[in-house]
Formats: C-alpha cells, structure tokens, sequence
C-alpha cells in the first residue's frame, strides 16, 4: 500500500537536514517529440544525515535517473536538488564534479572495484583526487576496518567474495568522507544472507557517520535496515505505508 506522496514527507526531518539531500520539484525528460519519457515526473525529497532511504519499484520506473540528478551526474529539466547546502543545479559542469568530489559518495553494483589495485589502494585513490585545502577524507585502513576488512587490506578483487568486494565498495564510497551516500542495487550479485549483512553495516555506516543515503533496491528483505522506503513508478515517488 502506497501512502502520501514524498512531495508530502519532504520537509527536513531537523535542522540539520538541509546538510543532507533535498530534492524539490525535480522534472527530468529523454527524447523528442512523441517519444519523450518522464523519467522523474515531479519528484520531492529530503533525506537528513544519518538517515538510509531506500527507492524500490519496476526496472525504468526512474529510479536510476533520480541517483544521477542526486549525484549531479544529469541536469533536471525543473526543479532544485540541494547536497550539503549546494543547489547542484546552478553548478557548472565543473562545479557539479567538484561537488561530487568533494559530498558525495557512489557505491555500485558488485562493489565496482578496480581490479589491479588492493583493498586498501581501492580508497587511497578517491583520496588522491582531493583538493588540498578542506577535509583530508578517512584513512583508508580505519574504515577497512570499520567494515569488517582489515585482515583483507592487501587482497585485490578477485581474492574477495562478493560481500567482501560489497564491504570494501562502502568503505570506498566514505573515504572522502562524504555528505551524501548514493547506493545503487548492492545486493543485487549477493544470496539473501549477505544481502542483509551488506545492508546493515551500511544502515550502521550511514548512522555512525552521519552521511544522508538514497539505496536504489529491488531486494525487499533488507528494507527492514532502512529508515524509510518509498516505491517509484512512472517516474513518480511516493512513501510506501
């Protein structure tokens, strides 16, 4: 059952929301003329640190284009979205990479690592990438081992199982010590018992860090980890009862 829509829940949670993920009004269209889709059709949410929101809903529902509005990666055609107090749709193309460098933290599919560098090399490289001025980001083996990994520092991808590989994606995704976490379908290469296990050390990063994390799922065994869920269809976002 499909309760208020998230234009509805969109007002901060707190004050410190506004230091997290807000969407406001958010439109965005593919194609031309009679083809066109739309893919976020009015879109509205706010998500405060701390807190895992999870988006579930039918392949090409927009779940995928919301992730790329949020992680400045596509231009709306209306409407604002706001990380850590930046509107991201004034930014320049560079400003939008400067932010995402700087607030925002991808975790993919299968970890997405890189297969020629180690565990630990896997997040010293977002961090060579930081500007010298600001924050310096984690130290890479403190979050290995804040995911359970520490042992495995020195292992490269194809050493590590999938949950493993998972872990060291998250840690990743926190090195720079981001503002926002944008989580694309982690458990999707993963039985049901990792699954849960990658989602609650993620629910419990999220928290401890107090980073704001939109999970993109069609896993519902591990909803139960996430703060709120909300179901998209047709490009539309609504809270789920």
């Amino acid at each position: 059952m499909i309760g208020r829509t998230a234009r509805d829940e969109a007002a901060p949670a707190n004050e410190n929301a506004t230091a997290g993920l807000v969407l406001d009004g958010v439109h965005l269209r593919h194609g031309d003329g009679e083809e066109i889709v739309r893919a976020l059709d009015d879109v509205s949410l706010a998500v405060p640190p701390g807190r895992l929101v999870a988006i579930v809903g039918p392949s090409g529902a927009g779940k995928s284009s919301l992730l790329a509005v949020a992680g400045g990666l596509a231009r709306p055609d209306g409407g604002t979205v706001t990380v850590a107090g930046h509107d991201v749709t004034a930014a320049t193309r560079r400003g939008r990479a400067a932010l995402r460098r700087e607030h925002i933290g991808f975790v993919f599919q299968s970890g997405n690592l890189i297969p020629a560098l180690t565990a630990a090399d896997q997040l010293r490289l977002p961090l060579r990438f930081r500007p010298r001025r600001g924050r310096t980001g984690r130290d890479p083996l403190e979050l290995l081992a804040d995911v359970g990994m520490a042992e495995k520092a020195g292992r490269y991808p194809h050493q590590l199982s999938g949950g493993e590989r998972q872990r060291v994606g998250i840690a990743r995704a926190l090195a720079t010590d981001p503002s926002v976490l944008l989580v694309d379908e982690p458990t999707a290469a993963l039985d049901r018992a990792r699954s849960r296990d990658v989602v609650r050390l993620l629910a419990a990063e999220t928290r401890r860090r107090s980073v704001a994390a939109v999970m993109v799922t069609h896993d519902h065994d591990v909803l139960e980890h996430c703060d709120t869920v909300y179901e998209m269809v047709d490009g539309r976002l609504t809270r789920a009862a």
